[in-house]
């Protein structure tokens, strides 16, 4: 009993290690991208409200543009302890649980007011803690944005894919989008996406208005569709034993700040979408194309059987949530 006593002592010490160090705790807050985005200001917005709140008690760091930890090594790093935040996007998490490729699935969401309500809603909530088990603690979802379709000709109809190739991030659920299409599925890194469009190694491509706007896709995209049809977002996660080990009143104030960052970055990722898309078609190098009822339709009855391949993977009970919060179900 006194062996089990002092290991259990000993466990507990190790385990609040983080917020028995004398002095501020210090979360280091590691992401890849500028601080001029949507992420970059969040990163540096909580870093502030940190430190006017909680000044004497935590310390925050922001490592931008993967001055840290890059994409390849960046979980890992949060596994060991050696960055506290992180923001992902969700893709990057498929390893760790299946059941966050719900968000992948193709035209299982309207538009993003669709995503926001399954986000709020039971479900979605759950999905932040998804990978507790795996050390990985969700604090809340940032918007990237919607998805849409570009491609070197129009892309009205599912039909129209057949025999292109697209650009992917490394996704199950993104190459069997594209493989029912009788298209072809490329996974590249998200820097060498331009190349391959201008060399003609792919003809197609999916991002976020900002990103089709900012990476200058226009060129070598002269079609781009409207097609709202899977979400690019990003969880902020922390490492679990790190979360749990603060104490109850400082994580009670993290939280609450971290709802107010959220708020404004994904208040910036909207307006930042709406404001490409305007400069896109107002570019006169695009044609852009906003899909009919009757189109979409065709769009997402072309992808069910996607849904269908991945449904035991998610859960049929995740899946269903998702589709129930299109304001066609409510």
């Amino acid at each position: 009993m006194k062996m089990f006593l002092s290991g259990l002592a000993l466990a507990l010490l190790t385990g609040n290690a983080i917020a028995a160090t004398d002095g501020p705790v210090l979360i280091k807050f590691s992401h890849v991208v500028a601080d001029d985005t949507p992420k970059g200001q969040g990163a540096l917005l909580f870093k502030k409200l940190v430190e006017e709140r909680l000044g004497e008690q935590v310390r925050v760091e922001v490592h931008a543009n993967s001055s840290l930890y890059g994409d390849a090594n960046e979980l890992q790093a949060l596994l060991n302890n050696d960055v506290q935040l992180l923001a992902p996007s969700l893709s990057k998490f498929s390893q760790y649980t299946p059941k966050l490729q719900v968000f992948d699935l193709p035209f299982l969401f309207d538009d993003l007011d669709a995503v926001n309500r399954f986000q709020k809603r039971a479900k979605g909530r759950q999905l932040l803690s998804a990978m507790e088990k795996r050390n990985i603690t969700g604090l809340a979802y940032w918007h990237n944005g919607m998805k849409q379709l570009s491609a070197t000709q129009p892309l009205q109809s599912p039909a129209a894919a057949k025999g292109l190739a697209f650009r992917i991030q490394s996704s199950p659920v993104l190459e069997s989008q594209f493989q029912i299409l009788g298209a072809k599925a490329v996974k590249l890194p998200f820097a060498d996406t331009l190349p391959a469009l201008r060399s003609g190694t792919v003809q197609g491509t999916e991002n976020s208005w900002s990103n089709l706007y900012s990476q200058q896709y226009a060129p070598v995209q002269p079609y781009m569709v409207e097609s709202n049809h899977g979400v690019l977002d990003y969880m902020l996660v922390s490492n679990s034993k790190f979360w749990s080990s603060l104490p109850y009143s400082v994580r009670i104030e993290l939280d609450a700040i971290i709802d107010e960052v959220t708020y404004a970055v994904n208040n910036a990722a909207e307006a930042q979408n709406r404001e490409a898309r305007e400069q896109l078609a107002a570019s006169g190098k695009v044609n852009l194309i906003t899909l009919s009822a009757q189109e979409r339709d065709a769009w997402r009855k072309a992808m069910q059987p996607v849904w269908k391949q991945f449904e035991g993977e998610i859960g049929a009970d995740i899946v269903h949530a998702a589709e129930q919060v299109n304001r066609r179900s409510n």
